[in-house]
């Protein structure tokens, strides 16, 4: 078992406010271990971040994301933001060890990497797992145009709407909050913006309804947006899938479900390293690991960075 230090960035209300009452767990398993750790547990949106860039790099420290996908997007915004203060990921040498706890509700992220959903094993994993090289996304646009890093992945269209309507249910949550937003979502689709999208060599103009680019596997707990999806093979998966009527939208409901979106009648999947959006009528409504990037965005721009931090999951 290798020796290492943890600190432990804890989301209290991760989960709906489960994500406290596994603090004494935590803390429980780490002193039973022997092993040296600190619990540092955030008090406000955006305060993981802050804690994560202000933090010192040190051979076998591991920071670890303990609540959900939103927790797990800020602090990988964190360290993204502290290995770049000093020089440019390209040319660091060193890199951050990061780990999960996955606490929240969907946990998506942890599941593309490898983690296992449960409590448990996912700290034991922390202990006996390896470092793995992790690609991290990066977009520009819309309330961000500075940037904002993303581990998992990107919907733009029905998928963000319907994140965005699953966000406001105070009873639903995980997989049952997004199946039921998607199904009200279906009463009355979005208009599709008309977009001008650009990755490889490519460059075509499309109304889709939904646009996915994926450095992981899954959303929402139970879309499988990429079922190949790898997060250390440079590449983003990308999905666009045309507007239709309710009932072909139900039909991508289940095919996404099931990971079986290519065979969708007007789908196209692909993988690019880098891919430009323009909207040329109407907005794109978008999000990052589930926090909104837009609402109504007109420009953006997402690229990978390839191996840009390690992360604590199970030898392949």
């Amino acid at each position: 078992m290798r020796k290492r230090s943890f600190i432990i960035i804890l989301n209290p209300v991760a989960g709906n406010g489960n994500a406290k009452k596994k603090l004494p767990l935590i803390e429980e398993f780490f002193t039973e271990n022997k092993v040296d750790f600190k619990i540092i547990i955030t008090e406000s949106i955006g305060h993981a971040i802050t804690i994560a860039s202000s933090l010192s790099h040190k051979p076998e420290q591991v920071i670890v994301s303990a609540g959900g996908d939103g927790t797990s997007n800020e602090v990988i915004n964190g360290l993204m933001l502290n290995l770049n203060s000093g020089n440019s990921i390209t040319s660091q040498q060193k890199y951050f060890q990061f780990g999960v706890i996955p606490i929240g509700r969907g946990n998506d992220f942890a599941y593309g990497a490898g983690i296992p959903g449960d409590f448990v094993k996912s700290m034991q994993l922390l202990l006996e797992g390896e470092p793995y090289p992790l690609d991290i996304g990066h977009i520009v646009g819309g309330d961000y145009p500075e940037g904002r890093y993303f581990g998992n992945g990107i919907g733009i269209g029905f998928d963000a709407i319907v994140g965005l309507e699953a966000a406001k249910m105070k009873y639903l949550h995980g997989m049952s909050s997004y199946f039921v937003a998607a199904l009200k979502t279906l009463i009355l689709p979005p208009k599709a913006p008309t977009i001008e999208i650009s990755y490889g060599n490519e460059k075509k103009v499309t109304t889709p309804a939904l646009i996915s680019i994926m450095n992981g596997k899954r959303m929402g707990g139970a879309f499988f947006m990429a079922p190949d999806g790898d997060m250390n093979d440079g590449l983003f998966n990308l999905t666009i899938s045309q507007q239709g009527s309710r009932i072909y939208f139900l039909k991508a409901m289940l095919l996404y479900m099931r990971g079986e979106q290519k065979r969708l009648r007007g789908t196209i999947t692909t993988s690019a390293e880098s891919i430009f959006l323009k909207s040329i009528s109407g907005g794109m409504t978008t999000h990052a690991d589930g926090e909104t990037i837009c609402v109504e965005g007109f420009n953006l721009e997402v690229k990978m960075i390839p191996s840009a931090l390690h992360i604590i999951t199970r030898k392949k």
